[in-house]
């Protein structure tokens, strides 16, 4: 079995790794230039873009930006899982948007703004304190402007003069205070199967995740049931296959959809080392239709990302239950470099774990690490 995965990076690596196993080849293609390369190495193979896609089972991508001309060659194979429609949702916040609307899940109070006068209505039926986000191109804290007060919006409009909004909108949200960002990763087999992993809390700095850890704690049965209600309509309306991440804010007991990504996805990756059936495998598995699997953590675990940097001890391999995860890139500022897994028996345990961590990286690097150290070591 083969899978062609659109997209070059670490998402594709850790497919191909974890589809060895299976024995599902894993190819990729660098969407620069419709080189079709091995997902490690990323050495050009023997293969054309034409001659991979017939030769796969099934096509997929690694991240939702994927040139839309390559989407719809794709999408005419019928082996494009997701569908086109639900990848181009996850890069478009506009469809995202009408796509929550449509099905009723909850989300963020909002307006799409195509001209920048538009932005004084938003003030006024949204509140002064707003976030700002292009429509399109937008991650990890790119492409986001925040409103604390109708004191900056002068400032916020002289920021987006250049921007052409007709062309690329503004999705304009009101800042809302939340308890937490949860993500839920689940899948959708090709038959229509649905499996989700235990919800996990992540921790941003500077709009991007550094820390997660699954299961989250102090979760409630009603919550998991509302997450997992989310995920069901979402998958089965859209026909999903694959895996499909949903993060959401935690306003007391109500989960508010704040993003939908159509890809294995960052939040998940503890789960290579702290469940049954990591993402990439069930991802692979739902595509060429094997059953899925288990889904349930081993034990309570984190994924730190390393962002920006190299310069660490590997010496962080003594510490029991830790996993590094490297992708080989070059150095650039806020840049995944890699990251690190680690599992225990119990959140203080954890946190403990994470403590000694930080005895071993730059703190510069990892400013969540300690304070997220601290929180678990309070729990039982």
């Amino acid at each position: 079995m083969r899978v062609l995965v659109y997209g070059a990076g670490q998402l594709a690596q850790m497919m191909y790794l974890e589809g060895v196993p299976l024995g599902i080849d894993v190819q990729a293609v660098d969407v620069k230039d419709d080189t079709v390369v091995h997902p490690v190495s990323k050495r050009p193979l023997e293969q054309n873009l034409v001659q991979a896609i017939e030769s796969s089972d099934a096509l997929t991508v690694e991240f939702e930006h994927v040139p839309e001309r390559l989407l719809e060659q794709a999408a005419k194979t019928d082996k494009l899982m997701p569908s086109m429609n639900a990848i181009l949702v996850g890069a478009d916040r506009v469809r995202e948007k009408h796509l929550l609307e449509k099905f009723s899940i909850p989300n963020c109070p909002h307006k799409v703004v195509t001209h920048l006068d538009q932005l004084d209505d938003c003030i006024k039926t949204l509140g002064d304190k707003l976030i700002i986000k292009a429509s399109r191109d937008g991650y990890d804290g790119y492409g986001q402007w925040r409103l604390k007060d109708a004191s900056q919006l002068a400032s916020v409009k002289e920021a987006l003069s250049g921007q052409d909004l007709e062309a690329v909108p503004l999705v304009v949200e009101k800042m809302l205070q939340f308890e937490r960002e949860l993500s839920l990763i689940g899948v959708r087999s090709r038959s229509g199967e649905i499996k989700v992993y235990p919800l996990a809390e992540n921790l941003h700095h500077k709009g991007q995740l550094h820390v997660s850890v699954a299961p989250a704690s102090q979760v409630s049965e009603a919550l998991s049931q509302q997450a997992l209600d989310i995920f069901t309509t979402l998958a089965e309306g859209m026909q999903y296959v694959g895996v499909l991440a949903v993060e959401m804010f935690q306003c007391g007991e109500e989960l508010l959809v704040n993003e939908l990504a159509p890809r294995v996805h960052n939040s998940g990756h503890w789960s290579l080392s702290g469940a049954h059936t990591s993402q990439f495998e069930n991802h692979l598995r739902a595509l060429v239709g094997l059953p899925l699997g288990d889904t349930r953590a081993l034990s309570p675990s984190a994924m730190i990302n390393v962002i920006g940097c190299s310069t660490f001890s590997r010496d962080l391999l003594s510490i029991p239950g830790c996993h590094l995860h490297w992708y080989g890139k070059s150095v650039r500022e806020k840049r995944k470099m890699g990251h690190i897994n680690i599992t225990a028996d119990n959140y203080a345990q954890l946190g403990e774990k994470l403590h000694k961590l930080s005895g071993y990286v730059p703190t510069e690097y990892f400013p969540e690490l300690e304070k997220e150290a601290d929180r678990l070591l309070t729990l039982k």
